[in-house]
């Protein structure tokens, strides 16, 4: 009954299906939380479609999907999820970022009407229920895991997670942008001794000054975020398309340069807190 977290998808805005972006993958954001027996899952960008191929094959038949908001890199998954299709299978989408109309069932819906996509949403034979949890709220899952949440800046609104089980936490916080030398005190109290931080790094510094307002952070306010929250692991996430594996093996390296318990996210790869 562990604490693991496997990486589907570790990019931001598009997929990047190229041979120099192999290193460290081209699927965009979705992460496996594996806690006792629960099975969530972060966010639904293209890594969805094979971890749910994983799930059928495992025999899985309940999961949570906890989305950080509802841009296209996070939910153009969605539609190929092949248990959500499958009768039997329990599935249960939560978001925090909405408020008002459309809700979060009108929105996923919405990308997979025509002529945007020949299926319709009506069609997936699983057992789908949509949750709303306001940004800042906390709820339970079954088997004694606990799940806090907080608001992100990000345009159109984001939620970062905090998964706690067996005396364990990991924090996903993406997508959202920093302001400098004012650290975010939803982040920081979210995060707050967690043993790994999953965290928004798209952009180097020098990337960062010339996108501002575009909702996204860097690897050294990922760094900045780490030490004032106590955080026991970094992982760098969310790679800009343009990165290619030359690129993040060397923001890897300088950022452990500077933090030695930090890694940048590769597709496939799992990590275990104990």
């Amino acid at each position: 009954m562990g604490f693991t977290v496997t990486f589907w998808g570790v990019r931001g805005t598009i997929p990047c299906p190229m041979a120099s972006h192999l290193g460290f993958g081209g699927n965009t954001s979705c992460v496996e939380v594996r806690a006792g027996s629960q099975r969530i899952i972060l966010d639904a960008g293209t890594g969805l479609r094979p971890l749910g191929r994983k799930l059928l094959a495992e025999g899985v038949t309940a999961a949570t999907l906890l989305l950080s908001h509802t841009h296209l890199d996070h939910i153009s998954g969605f539609p190929f999820f092949a248990p959500a299709y499958t009768k039997g299978f329990s599935l249960r989408v939560v978001s925090g970022h909405l408020s008002g109309s459309p809700n979060i069932e009108a929105v996923m819906a919405r990308q997979m009407e025509r002529p945007l996509f020949p299926v319709p949403m009506r069609t997936m034979g699983g057992d789908l229920s949509f949750i709303e949890v306001p940004a800042g709220h906390s709820f339970k899952l079954e088997g004694g895991v606990r799940i806090h949440t907080a608001a992100l800046n990000h345009p159109d609104g984001a939620t970062g997670y905090r998964i706690e089980y067996r005396g364990h936490s990991m924090a996903y916080v993406t997508d959202t942008e920093h302001v400098p030398d004012q650290p975010d005190r939803n982040i920081l109290n979210l995060v707050d001794g967690v043993d790994l931080l999953l965290y928004d790094s798209t952009f180097t510094d020098e990337e960062w000054s010339q996108r501002i307002g575009w909702g996204h952070s860097t690897w050294r306010e990922a760094i900045r975020i780490a030490k004032g929250g106590n955080v026991k692991r970094l992982c760098l996430f969310h790679h800009d398309p343009d990165h290619d594996d030359r690129t993040m093996e060397t923001i890897e390296a300088a950022a452990q340069a500077e933090l030695p318990n930090c890694f940048a996210a590769r597709e496939g790869t799992t990590v275990t807190l104990r």
